[in-house]
């Protein structure tokens, strides 16, 4: 059981220590979903291993505020530990410290400024067609109905706006097999994407203000597939790229600059995500950035909020974990920051 009146580092720490890898998430859904169901002010409902808790309060604005519930395999790292003002243990940092303070708001404020809706969702470190955002959007999207959204990812405690938009594509060579004891008869492919990496090392990334948030793209190899047999001249090979792009620019913006900037070469893309443009200028986000405090920065990665912004939801990440230790073996968070965003989401939701 979860108490939800106890402090909230050691409530992170026993979420911390209810194993969740993606997939197997159930211990701590039900266990999510108890705790919620106790708190008679909210309107608790379940899809899968997603909790979802709403009040309903006549409020001219609502808020969402989410968090993902489960992690990466646990590496040796559970159970959790303190040592001084640091938490370790498997998912402290990405983000079981944002559910728990995200937990302690939706038991202790029960009569928000604003009509909140929390949700803890499942498996969000696996591939998109399993996350539970996606399912949601598609069986229940009047759950995900508001004005604004906050991410409970780990941004160290600063306001990070947007998020970048990601694609992969496949860039392909062509050649002519020989026998490599003959290889003046072939044309080996693997020689052959000289010209694709004297692009990527010429590449100027971008570095466009969007929003008032300065973004910083990227374009490069990830991969290099190509070669038969240790005697043949290849007559193929294929470099993986990785293009991360601000939000100033659509998916298929992204595509086209990535065909210009390969033009004469075969390019086929495998997978993409749009990006999300801060929404900082919204009031609901310009009071929410007023009430946390300090300088927003752009998000330079891929997170969920991609998701509220197809949805027409405004959002920010915003969590006491340092993204830098996400997933890492030793991964941990600061109990200090951790007390530090609960203060700063109380603010928000009951000045």
């Amino acid at each position: 059981m979860l108490d939800l009146t106890q402090d909230v580092g050691a409530l992170t720490a026993r979420i911390v220590d209810i194993e969740s890898v993606s997939g197997d998430e159930r211990a701590l859904a039900d266990a999510v979903e108890e705790a919620l169901t106790a708190q008679k002010h909210l309107k608790v409902e379940r899809s899968g291993e997603t909790v979802i808790a709403r009040t309903f309060l006549g409020r001219p604005e609502r808020v969402l505020i989410a968090g993902h519930l489960d992690t990466v395999p646990v590496a040796d790292n559970l159970p959790s530990r303190v040592e001084g003002d640091l938490l370790y243990g498997c998912g402290t940092s990405d983000m079981k410290a944002g559910v728990a303070v995200a937990l302690k708001l939706a038991a202790t404020v029960p009569e928000p400024n604003r009509d909140v809706t929390y949700v803890f969702y499942d498996c969000e470190e696996v591939e998109a067609e399993r996350n539970a955002l996606t399912r949601l959007a598609r069986d229940h999207a009047e759950w995900l109905h508001a004005d604004f959204a906050v991410l409970m990812e780990p941004t160290d405690g600063v306001i990070e706006g947007g998020c970048q938009g990601t694609l992969r594509a496949d860039v392909s060579v062509s050649g002519k097999r020989a026998h490599s004891a003959r290889s003046w008869l072939g044309v080996n492919a693997i020689h052959g994407i000289e010209p694709v990496l004297a692009r990527l090392n010429a590449y100027e990334a971008r570095r466009p203000v969007v929003d008032g948030l300065e973004y910083h793209e990227g374009l490069n190899a990830v991969g290099v597939r190509g070669g038969v047999a240790g005697n043949v001249i290849p007559d193929a090979c294929v470099v993986s790229v990785n293009y991360r792009f601000a939000p100033d620019l659509s998916l298929e913006q992204a595509e086209e600059h990535v065909r210009e900037v390969f033009a004469g070469f075969e390019v086929a893309f495998t997978d993409g995500a749009p990006a999300a443009r801060p929404g900082l200028t919204d009031p609901v986000a310009a009071a929410f950035a007023a009430a946390v405090g300090g300088t927003p920065r752009a998000k330079l990665g891929w997170t969920d909020v991609a998701r509220f912004s197809t949805l027409g939801i405004p959002a920010v990440n915003y969590g006491p974990g340092d993204p830098n230790l996400a997933h890492q073996q030793g991964e941990y968070v600061s109990l200090t920051k951790i007390a530090e965003s609960e203060s700063a989401m109380l603010a928000w939701l009951k000045g």
